[in-house]
C-alpha cells in the first residue's frame, strides 16, 4: 500500500500535470474510470495504475479485465491519490499512460474523409469538447496546431471522456504546412467562421466531399493570413438572441452537417 504523499513515486506521478515533464517522458496523466474503461482496448499504454481500496472493490470487473490484460495496480491511500492528481476530488483511480499522438503524413495516408483542425485554440475544456464531438461524428483524426493547448494537459484529457483513444491524435503542426497538406491530399478546407457563408446553404453534395473543419482562437477567432489559406469560409446562422455559440458547440455542428451528408 502506497500511503506516503511526499514518497519520490508519487511526486514523480504528479510532476506529468506539468508540460515539460510530460514532453520529458512521452507520458501523460489519465484520471478517473471512464478513462481507465477507454484505455482497456489498448492496454499496452498504461505504464503504471493506482487506485484505492474502495475504487478497486466498486469496480471489480474493471480491475479484473485489466489484471486479465496484464495490467497490475498499486494500491494507494486517497490522500496518495489526492497528491498525485490534478482535481480536487480524485475518483481513486490514476493511471500513467504513454503518448500516443501520431504524424499528419500518416493521417493523410489513410484517406480521411473528415478531420477537425484546431487552430490555436487554448482552452483545455473546448479542445476535449471538440475532440470528443470529433469521435462521436466518426471523423478520422485531430489534428492541434502550434500555439494549442497540449492534448495530454490534464483538463483536455478528462473533457474528452475517453475519446482521445479513439481515432488518431497529431499535434503541433505549423497551421500553413497543415493546410497545404490537406489539400494536396484531395481535402477541401472549411474555417467555421461567422462570417463565412451559411453552413446550410451549402448543400449535401459540398458537405459530403472530404473536409477539415478548421476551428479558430476562442478569442479572436482566426487570422487573416489562415482565413487567405482556407478554400471557403462558413458560418452557422443564429436565428436566436444569443451573440454567438461556444467553439465546441460550432464544432460540433459543423462536423455533424459533414457526418450526416457522409453517411447519408
Amino acid at each position: 500500500m502506497l500511503d506516503d504523499p511526499k514518497a519520490r513515486k508519487v511526486r514523480g506521478v504528479a510532476q506529468l500535470a506539468k508540460k515539460d515533464a510530460r514532453s520529458e517522458t512521452g507520458l501523460f496523466l489519465l484520471e478517473g474510470v471512464q478513462g481507465l474503461k477507454e484505455v482497456l482496448g489498448t492496454p499496452s499504454l498504461i505504464v503504471e495504475l493506482y487506485a484505492t481500496e474502495e475504487a478497486v472493490e466498486r469496480n471489480a470487473d474493471l480491475f479484473d479485465q485489466l489484471a486479465d490484460a496484464g495490467v497490475s495496480v498499486e494500491l494507494a491511500t486517497a490522500q496518495v491519490l489526492k497528491a498525485m492528481c490534478d482535481t480536487e476530488t480524485p475518483q481513486g483511480v490514476v493511471a500513467v499512460c504513454k503518448q500516443l499522438d501520431v504524424s499528419l503524413a500518416s493521417v493523410l495516408s489513410a484517406g480521411p474523409k473528415l478531420i477537425a483542425f484546431l487552430s490555436n485554440v487554448r482552452d483545455p475544456g473546448n479542445a476535449g469538447t471538440v475532440l470528443r464531438a470529433a469521435d462521436a461524428a466518426g471523423a478520422d483524426a485531430v489534428v492541434f496546431s502550434e500555439g494549442s493547448v497540449d492534448v495530454y494537459n490534464p483538463k483536455v484529457v478528462r473533457s474528452t471522456t475517453g475519446s482521445l483513444f479513439h481515432l488518431p491524435i497529431v499535434l503541433g503542426v505549423s497551421i500553413e504546412f497543415a493546410i497545404a497538406s490537406f489539400k494536396e491530399a484531395g481535402l477541401q478546407v472549411f474555417a467555421a467562421d461567422g462570417g463565412g457563408d451559411s453552413l446550410p446553404e451549402l448543400g449535401s453534395a459540398v458537405l459530403a466531399a472530404p473536409t477539415v473543419w478548421v476551428m479558430g482562437n476562442e478569442a479572436w477567432g482566426f487570422e487573416d493570413s489562415t482565413l487567405a489559406l482556407v478554400d471557403r469560409q462558413v458560418g452557422l446562422p443564429i436565428y436566436g438572441q444569443a451573440e454567438s455559440l461556444n467553439l465546441a458547440t460550432a464544432a460540433s455542428v459543423c462536423l455533424y452537417a459533414s457526418a450526416f451528408a457522409q453517411n447519408a
